[in-house]
């Protein structure tokens, strides 16, 4: 609690090091973690951002470097298994203070005590990019190291699953695999979401999707998009970036979103399953109100192309089925537009925590302080939004 206001944080981050999560495979999948080392990187990690000293390994899986500087002419990329990604030694971090050491790895208790530094009450954590990485390796690779990343993060909550929640991985190149999973994680006490990887070219309103979206709409699990743009399965539009990391990112997390929600409404999903809850998080917050009322305007003008709705793309956010993280920088004018136009029940709070655009410890009070929104409004995005979100309410 800080200053009065219980705090969900939406989007916190551990990235286990292959070292760790090779401790928690099954026995007979590790003599396969051989066929990752072409994808293997190590890593020397600047201080403060919850690493361990020294070197770890991470897998990178055909990371696109974009490494054009804006208004050079274009080369040719050079993308490779194991490669740099597009954000190492490119980025500053916007902490004031340092993340506790391994909190990305094995500290969970450096992280609640990182929490209650900055008011905390809850972490929602979310993997690196290695996880959505995997969908472009053979999926049995990709299921024996999400099966190792469950038992990993059962035993990172285990400290305290009230206060640690963490995502279960449901593959989308094997739907019997995800859904057999998330029907025996479901009621795990520190399970708080679905993140649905898609392998590419398979949209998220594909009815095949149906038994999977069956089985969290029986256990009321809510399902989560986080973006990341350099690795499989990429982004939309990635080919035609012309090269730049700065504008790729700003795309890339934008228009991943966009597309994720306008799928979900348009295909019906929300109509068929009602207790199916979506969220972003990582890809800001002012487009949305925008998003929404466009594709209801495109929906009544491009006649057929989508099914009757029950509702249109703005109701389904004001009715509690569609919620968006906040990112800070995007400030307290631009979230209040958004409240005054989609209502206090959409936004909620994220941090990024302990990623460098996590100003650690201060996001917190900086939302506090933005007055202009109301007591009700503060209350919601720090707390009860995501409280009915993650099923705590």
């Amino acid at each position: 609690m800080r200053d009065g206001y219980r705090i969900i944080d939406i989007d916190t981050h551990v990235t286990p090091s292959l070292e760790v999560l090779a401790e928690y495979v099954e026995p007979s999948f590790r003599p396969r973690l051989e066929e990752l080392r072409p994808y293997q990187r190590t890593m020397r990690s600047p201080a403060g951002r919850g690493h361990p000293p020294g070197e770890w390994t991470t897998i990178k899986v055909r990371p696109i470097p974009y490494e054009r500087i804006a208004g050079q002419k274009p080369g040719v990329e050079m993308i490779e298994a194991g490669g740099a990604g597009p954000l190492e030694a490119h980025v500053q971090n916007l902490a004031r203070e340092h993340a506790t050491e391994r909190v990305q790895h094995d500290n969970p208790e450096g992280r609640l005590h990182d929490m209650d530094i900055e008011g905390v009450d809850v972490d929602l954590i979310i993997p690196g990019t290695w996880s959505t990485a995997s969908s472009g390796l053979d999926v049995k690779l990709t299921e024996g190291l999400y099966r190792g990343y469950h038992r990993y993060m059962r035993n990172y909550c285990s400290p305290d699953p009230n206060r640690l929640k963490g995502l279960i991985l449901a593959p989308g190149g094997d739907l019997e695999w995800a859904v057999a999973e998330v029907r025996a994680l479901a009621r795990e006490p520190w399970v708080g979401a679905v993140w649905l990887i898609l392998p590419e070219g398979m949209p998220v309103d594909d009815p095949d999707l149906d038994a999977l979206w069956a089985v969290m709409n029986d256990a009321n699990l809510p399902l989560i998009h986080h973006s990341f743009f350099y690795e499989p399965p990429y982004f939309p539009g990635y080919r035609d970036i012309w090269g730049n990391s700065a504008i790729a990112r700003t795309a890339a997390h934008v228009w991943g979103a966009q597309r994720f929600l306008a799928y979900l409404i348009c295909g019906g999903v929300l109509d068929r399953y009602p207790n199916l809850r979506a969220a972003v998080v990582e890809c800001g917050h002012g487009w949305l109100p925008n998003w929404l009322i466009r594709l209801g305007k495109q929906i009544d003008y491009v006649k057929g192309s989508v099914r009757p709705l029950q509702h249109t793309p703005v109701e389904y956010a004001q009715m509690g089925r569609i919620f968006n993280a906040i990112e800070m920088h995007e400030g307290e004018a631009m979230t209040k537009a958004v409240v005054d136009i989609l209502g206090d029940g959409v936004l909620m709070y994220e941090s990024d925590y302990p990623h460098p655009e996590s100003q650690f410890p201060d996001s917190p009070a900086e939302v506090i302080g933005w007055t202009s929104l109301g007591q009700q409004a503060i209350r919601k995005l720090l707390y009860d939004n995501a409280a009915r979100y993650l099923r705590l309410s």
